[in-house]
């Protein structure tokens, strides 16, 4: 844990710039803002307090008389939240007032110390904002220096212009001098801003020789603190025993290494008004899906699986025994094999584990050094059978030996079960001559690799300019930034995505450049061709037919479009069809009709049996089956003649659904107009147009009927009726 001192200059100077051009006060408050979002966000642990200097008041413990005036505590050392960001963002203005950015120093030190006691910081850091436009007195520099070192208190300055320093010149002399010139809204720098530099230069490098590398720019800064920071995990141990065998067991401790972070589940239903959640209840009531909805209580409910159309009841008890059930913890070596015998394709999960030998245990310590050591050497993993605990089901997975300059452990990869596995077969591409690239493609796809190349190997030193591992989660980013917004700014709209956000994951600029030419070698040797229109696929009946036995062309059933299917692998791994099925009945009608010994009255009651069971199901998806069987049902009715079948069934079930349970069903047979057969769509057909018109009208039932039907009626007693 931290403890972070704040220290931004309001005075006068920094709210001063030319229109159009942001203010060092402004482009500070972002930064101070920044910084604290990312503790924010992040979740930290750190305190931190915020210093203003150059306010109208005085608000600090060392006031007294004409010392430490115009320095203000904001806020004392505490977590900070979003009602620090608030005040930093909407509270905090700039002021006509200057003060000594010593004595400032002096009030953020000993606030340091005074609220640091009983804590136990790992480190004080205070970081200082500013023009250094302010006059200030250095008489007691040095001592200040002094007590810095004594605290072991870190400090960081951010100032509006870039700092150049050289030891061996003064202010003002020499090239040193040149550099320090800088331009400031369009100005050069003012004497009393180089006095400042001096200044910062002295104390920087005395209390550190690289000191001056914690002086930034506000402009610099910006990229750096506009990433969220991660949020910070403090690392739990595993403990447990490595075993080998029977005999062997180590004393081992087990540390997530890399693991999936997710989004940390915050959100909560809440009042739109008074945005409370204490407002809202939320009760869980069970019904039966009757025309009462009959209330149940939860201890008649259990759980079913659902196996195909049927559900097969499991109760709690049941799901107890069902468990996996093991002995508990393990991380058990069950062999050795070639570390080539593991694909890099088979790694997988949520995470890896280091292993480390127990802390404190000698003996474990040169056990497990030693395993490592002769897995490294004969390049070999164990395979190990990993349980968290109790509760989890079991894996098993490959531990590498990995041997640092500073440590050496074993790093565990869960391994895939065959469950896991998609196994796929290609054809070699080199089977076929026209496939096999030439020398010139092989040469502009290598130059292509080569200019895409991320790494940068330059004087014995490799750089990886796409370090993934240094890349943010785009997702958590953009959360944050949505959150704070909203939190400032609660009825706009949401922010853009920022650039630096889209650029992420992005193609480096280098790379790109690099690899543009090569991109039009690649397209020139690979250039797309028009392959024109393709044939039509001819069935099996075309492909196979006996020409001999044919009948003449005018003899031959002229079928629709729709009906025709192509010739295809998949319809020949399906089967013989023998009967309607409940997958896909309408397809399995139109595929029996095809036979030659088909009967249409058969297979016609098949699919009615299957729509009378769709109907028993009672649900949308299986009403719009149904839908789809009789569509089906009536085109072919038509095509073969068999017009009074299909009537016949129609009639019958609007007298069974119409008005009871299954009125829903109706509904939809009305919606897409399916009605009788007319005399217009087939000569076989005794019902006139304005009769099959007038069918999807709704008849009042009796009374006597809509009383019994509202009282036990069950699709069950229908179908039975049938």
């Amino acid at each position: 844990m931290s403890a972070v001192v704040l220290c931004l200059d309001v005075g006068f100077s920094m709210g001063r710039s030319p229109p159009g051009v942001e203010s060092s006060f402004d482009l500070a408050k972002q930064l101070v803002t920044m910084f604290v979002q990312r503790q924010v966000f992040a979740e930290s642990k750190d305190h931190v307090a915020l210093v203003l200097f150059g306010t109208e008041d005085t608000n600090n413990a060392l006031a007294t008389g004409e010392q430490y005036q115009n320095i203000t505590v904001h806020r004392h050392l505490q977590l900070p939240d979003f009602d620090l960001l608030e005040e930093i963002h909407f509270k905090i203005k700039t002021s006509i007032m200057e003060a000594d950015i010593l004595d400032a120093l002096v009030v953020c030190m000993d606030l340091l110390q005074r609220e640091s006691v009983g804590r136990k910081n790992e480190r004080m850091h205070i970081a200082v904002f500013t023009d250094l436009s302010s006059p200030f007195s250095s008489d007691q520099l040095d001592v200040i220096i002094s007590n810095l070192k004594q605290a072991s208190i870190s400090l960081q300055f951010f100032l509006p212009f870039p700092l150049h320093h050289d030891e061996s010149k003064e202010p003002g002399n020499g090239p040193s001098g040149d550099r320090q010139r800088h331009l400031f809204h369009g100005k050069e720098i003012t004497p009393q801003q180089k006095e400042g530099i001096h200044m910062v230069q002295k104390v920087m490098m005395a209390v550190d020789e690289d000191g001056m590398d914690d002086v930034y720019t506000f402009r610099d800064s910006m990229e750096h603190l506009s990433i969220f920071k991660k949020i910070e995990r403090k690392p739990m141990a595993w403990p447990w025993h490595l075993t080998i065998g029977s005999g062997l067991c180590i004393r081992i401790v087990a540390y997530k290494a890399v693991t999936m972070e997710p989004l940390k589940k915050s959100w909560a239903t809440v009042d739109a008004k008074t945005l409370s959640k204490e407002d809202i209840r939320r009760e869980v009531v069970y019904c039966l899906n009757d025309d009462d909805e009959t209330e149940i209580s939860s201890d008649e409910i259990i759980q079913g699986y659902c196996y195909g159309s049927d559900i097969v009841p499991f109760s709690k008890v049941d799901q107890e025994q069902m468990k996996y059930k093991h002995d508990g913890k393990c991380f058990a070596v069950l062999g050795f094999t070639k570390s080539s015998q593991i694909m890099r394709h088979h790694f997988m999960g949520t995470q890896a584990l280091k292993v480390f030998a127990a802390k404190g245990d000698e003996h474990a310590a040169v056990a497990l050094s030693a395993l490592i050591h002769a897995l490294e050497e004969m390049d070999m993993v164990a395979i190990v059978r990993y349980a968290y605990d109790r509760r989890a089901n079991p894996q098993v997975g490959a531990a590498f030996p990995c041997i640092k300059d500073k440590y050496e452990c074993l790093i565990y990869v869960q391994l895939p079960f065959v469950e896991d596995l998609r196994q796929f077969a290609f054809a070699s591409l080199r089977n076929n001559k026209q496939h096999i690239p030439t020398e010139e493609q092989l040469s502009a796809v290598d130059s292509l690799i080569d200019s895409m190349n991320l790494v940068q190997d330059e004087d014995d030193e490799v750089e990886d300019i796409f370090k993934v591992s240094k890349i943010p989660n785009p997702q958590f980013q953009r959360l944050f930034q949505c959150l704070q917004h909203k939190a400032f700014y609660p009825d706009d709209l949401l922010p853009p995505m920022p650039p630096h956000l889209l650029s992420m994951t992005e193609r480096p600029r280098e790379v790109t450049t690099n690899c543009q030419a090569h991109l039009e070698a690649v397209k020139k040797q690979f250039s797309l061709q028009d392959a024109g229109k393709k044939k039509d696929q001819k069935t099996g009946h075309e492909l196979f037919r006996d020409v001999r036995n044919e009948e003449p062309s005018t003899k031959k059933t002229r079928q629709g479009d729709d009906e025709t299917e192509a010739f295809s692998l998949a319809n020949i791994s399906e089967g013989d069809i023998t009967k309607v099925g409940s997958v896909d009945p309408a397809k399995d009608f139109q595929m029996l009709l095809k036979q030659k010994a088909a009967n249409f009255q058969e297979v016609s009651q098949q699919l009615q049996n299957r729509i009378h069971e769709q109907l028993g199901m009672k649900g949308l998806q299986y009403y719009e089956k149904g839908i789809k069987c009789i569509v089906v049902f009536r085109r072919a009715a038509v095509e073969r003649a068999e017009v009074q079948c299909f009537n016949r069934f129609l009639q019958s079930l609007k007298e069974q659904v119409q008005g009871g349970p299954l009125k829903e069903f109706w509904d939809m047979i009305v919606q897409e107009n399916i009605s009788l057969i007319s005399s217009d769509e087939a000569a076989e057909s005794c019902i006139t147009p304005e009769e099959s018109k007038q069918f999807l009208e709704y008849k009042k039932m009796p009374e006597e009927t809509a009383a019994a039907a509202a009282d036990g009626g069950d699709v069950e007693d229908l179908f039975d009726m049938m």
